[in-house]
């Protein structure tokens, strides 16, 4: 394994700056493709060998999966392996879960919640507005993810500037209040909920200031209140933290994430260093010069001259067409020209547009694949057997309760589901123990009584082989027969999914704490499936 010395040649000046600093809180203005990354792992493999902080002291924090990922595979052969298991590197939302997982009793919320996202939240939301459609639910549910997101609740005044509607706080409460009744949570609770506990536990806070002396934020322009306002309270009065972002690379305002964090950090820390990477390895001379002009534009930004050593490069152009069809049409023109597919990429403002590139490219013969198409995980039949071990795992949540207690059909209708969850709530029950108690008729008895035999065998097998629990909720449900006949019915391939999905699941250790690192992996990042994350251990 090279030595620190050799990392440290390969640094231009700006990042050796950057990696050196390790008193004052630090900002690090990285330009794009001026090597962010590489200047993030270089300081963490600093700390480990020059300075001697142990891995475990290490919170390195990003906005994406990918960036998260990245860190993951370089810092591992830059410092010893084992010592890498035991650095911190997570997202936001994966650090959160992290920490509800370990602490989360403290605000009375159960290890084994699940995290529900935007398809779960949304039907959770129609459970609390039932004369609401579905038309009107998706703008309340996207209020509601942003006012979390803004570290605002149903009581604050402001709940006005994201949604103009007299009911929307009572709403936003019903909805917060059931997301606790059931013990889950959504994406935006992974922040907020993680403020909460540390807020009400000083203990814990105090156990996390000790732990972590070095905290490292990447791509800080995308974080938004919340997340600025978790990371503040993570710093401790012996935390050394640094935060790397470009605040011309903000995105995501309309997801909540504001760039006021970068222009305003020297303030919140006082005494801030303030570094800038400004040498470009990414691009040739002339797309810098049409970016930096660009963006030179915008008001409220921390100004920086980009440059690069690669000299000229193909100049962009700007191409006027009269309607939306010409656009295809030139842009698969170009494509046959060249004749290199796969190295070409058509990104598009909306998904409405895709559509007529992929007519004209079919007319083409131009060979082409729609990236975020229906993901595996969005598959019905994957999102029911993923729905059984959520239920297995937490029997008050109600969004799985309701999607797996009459699928495939058993008897218990509309009425009879609707009578179960309201005994539930009114004893204080979890759902499959309401299936045995609620006083029920007919089809509907036998069915809540096939349904909750299932899940009291299937609590026999949690601690065991996680694929054989999950053929066992499988055949048990009559999930696998129904997915069987419909394959045979219409020609599809669900069956094949379902054994791909135990597959991915075959990947992680046996018992409940595997079950959950299963589970909580494809929910924070599809991406991850059978890369287990070592520091995800339970302890």
């Amino acid at each position: 394994m090279a030595t620190i010395e050799h990392y440290m040649e390969q640094l231009n000046a700006s990042q050796k700056e950057a990696v050196l600093e390790n008193e004052r809180p630090l900002l690090v203005l990285a330009g794009a493709g001026s090597g962010k990354t590489r200047v993030i792992t270089t300081k963490i493999a600093y700390a480990i060998e020059a300075l001697k902080v142990r891995p475990w002291e290490i919170l390195a924090v990003t906005f994406t999966n990918r960036a998260a990922n990245e860190m993951r595979e370089r810092v591992p052969n830059m410092v010893d392996p084992e010592a890498a298991n035991d650095i911190q590197i997570r997202t936001f939302h994966s650090f959160g879960a992290w920490l509800l997982r370990r602490y989360g009793a403290s605000i009375n919320l159960s290890n084994s919640f699940t995290i529900y996202d935007d398809s779960d939240s949304l039907s959770l939301l129609a459970s609390c507005l039932p004369n609401f459609k579905r038309s009107e639910l998706n703008p309340i549910a996207k209020a509601i993810s942003l006012a979390k997101d803004m570290d605002l609740t149903p009581d604050s005044d402001n709940l006005g500037q994201i949604r103009r509607d007299y009911n929307f706080p009572d709403h936003f409460r019903r909805y917060q209040e059931r997301l606790r009744q059931v013990g889950n949570v959504d994406f935006a609770d992974l922040i907020v909920r993680s403020i909460e506990l540390l807020e009400k536990d000083s203990h814990v806070l105090n156990q996390l200031h000790n732990r972590f002396k070095m905290i490292l934020v990447d791509e800080y322009q995308d974080s938004n209140i919340s997340q600025f306002k978790l990371l503040s309270k993570l710093v401790g009065p012996n935390t050394f933290i640094c935060v790397v972002g470009d605040d011309d690379q903000s995105i995501y305002r309309f997801r909540g994430a504001e760039v006021e964090n970068i222009l305003s950090f020297p303030e919140v820390f006082p005494n801030t260093r303030i570094v800038k990477l400004e040498r470009n390895y990414r691009s040739t001379a002339n797309i810098l010069a049409l970016a930096s002009h660009v963006i030179s534009h915008n008001r409220g930004r921390h100004p920086k001259t980009l440059w690069t050593e690669r000299e000229g490069g193909e100049k962009s152009k700007l191409i006027y067409v009269d309607e939306a069809k010409s656009e295809a049409e030139w842009v698969a023109q170009e494509l046959k020209k060249s004749g290199d597919y796969s190295s070409s990429a058509v990104l598009y403002r909306t998904n409405a547009q895709s559509s007529l590139f992929e007519t004209v490219f079919t007319q083409k013969g131009i060979p082409y694949k729609i990236v975020g198409a229906l993901r595996f995980f969005d598959r019905e039949e994957v999102k029911d057997a993923l729905a059984l071990l959520f239920l297995l795992l937490n029997k008050r949540d109600e969004v799985n309760f309701n999607r797996m207690v009459n699928k495939p059909p058993r008897g218990i209708g509309a009425t009879s589901q609707a009578k179960i969850v309201e005994y539930a709530q009114q004893n204080n029950l979890d759902f499959i123990e309401a299936l045995n108690q609620t006083p029920l008729t007919g089809r509907a008895a036998q069915g809540a009584k096939e349904f909750y035999t299932l899940f009291k065998e299937a609590e026999e097998l949690i601690e065991g082989d996680n694929l054989h629990l999950l053929k066992f909720l499988l055949e048990g449900s009559n999930i696998l027969n129904y997915y069987q006949e419909e394959d045979r019915r219409n020609h599809t391939d669900r069956l094949d999914n379902l054994t791909n999905l135990g597959n991915l699941l075959g990947d992680y250790p046996f018992g409940r704490e595997g079950l959950i690192l299963f589970l909580e992996s494809l929910t924070l990042d599809r991406t991850m499936l059978g890369k287990r994350d070592p520091a995800d251990e339970f302890g």
